[in-house]
């Protein structure tokens, strides 16, 4: 019986060790274009994100991942998340700089993540 509940302890630990290694995909598939080009929504997310309003379900996600994402490089991130946050990114250094900045006093404070970006050869 102790070897069992042995068992199935490591078998958990892993499941979650498993989990833990990447951020969940359940809304890799959203359609980031269509949040930027509507300006109503996507106020709503930098809201959100900035405990200005309240969040959708992923807003609710992202609002939590994001912390973790830029203090690891997004290493858990997968391929299609790394190039959403860069067309985000990009889109809101652009087209919404004011915000772009409140997003980055709020997550960078202490330029972190803006030293990293632009050691791969990006501008913030």
């Amino acid at each position: 019986m102790k070897q069992l509940c042995t068992l199935v302890f490591c078998c958990v630990a892993l499941l979650l060790a498993v989990n833990a290694a990447e951020y969940n995909s359940k809304y890799d598939n959203v359609d980031v274009d269509r949040i930027l080009q509507n300006g109503r929504v996507l106020t709503n997310y930098i809201k959100c994100m900035l405990d200005e309003g309240n969040c959708t379900p992923d807003g609710r996600e992202l609002k939590k991942t994001l912390p973790d994402a830029l203090a690891t490089g997004c290493i858990k991130c997968n391929e299609k998340q790394k190039a959403t946050a860069d067309k985000i990114i990009n889109h809101l250094m652009k087209r919404r700089p004011a915000d772009w900045e409140k997003l980055l006093r709020k997550y960078d404070p202490k330029g972190e993540f803006k030293k990293r970006y632009e050691a791969q050869g990006r501008k913030i």
